[in-house]
């Protein structure tokens, strides 16, 4: 009778090894999924920050007053533009690098100066590299997040040749 006893008691401790295995894998594929869930915010928060540089040189450059046009010479004129009698604020604040979490981007000047872009520092691999359309299909086929650019591209001003 103590033999099987003996036989019992050891099935339990392996049926908790497995109980706590089983546990453990799980929890692996969740910390996965979350990790790509993470990335998937980041990534659609930078393409946000990024448009929202863009489209602020833009006012900043298009609410130049007079007819030579000129884009901002630093980020912290795009959030109080001073050539009005009262300040303009083209961007609310300035933001984070999603994907770094950390102040600072990179800056994409212009030929006659001032700053006509944005683009992250970071050198980490895009989680998404194909099916961007319309305004962000310049996303496409990027290998890392230093290669998306944010830029403001004015618009050439088209002549009427009837007035001439």
């Amino acid at each position: 009778m103590r033999c099987g006893k003996a036989l019992t008691t050891g099935f339990v401790l392996i049926g908790m090894f497995m109980l706590i295995m089983l546990s453990g894998l799980v929890m692996v594929q969740a910390s996965m999924r979350w990790q790509t869930q993470v990335l998937r915010e980041r990534e659609q928060e930078l393409i946000k920050v990024g448009l929202a540089y863009r489209d602020a040189i833009g006012r900043y450059y298009n609410q130049t007053p007079g007819v030579v046009k000129i884009f901002p010479p630093t980020l912290q004129a795009l959030q109080e533009d001073t050539r009005f009698p009262t300040a303009r604020r083209h961007l609310r604040k300035g933001y984070f690098d999603p994907i770094t979490q950390r102040e600072g981007w990179g800056l994409v000047t212009a030929p006659s100066g001032g700053i006509m872009g944005v683009y992250s520092l970071s050198d980490k691999a895009v989680f998404k590299t194909k099916g961007y359309r319309g305004e962000l299909q310049h996303l496409n086929d990027k290998r890392y997040y230093g290669e998306w650019y944010f830029i403001y591209l004015p618009q050439p001003v088209a002549v009427n040749a009837g007035t001439m």
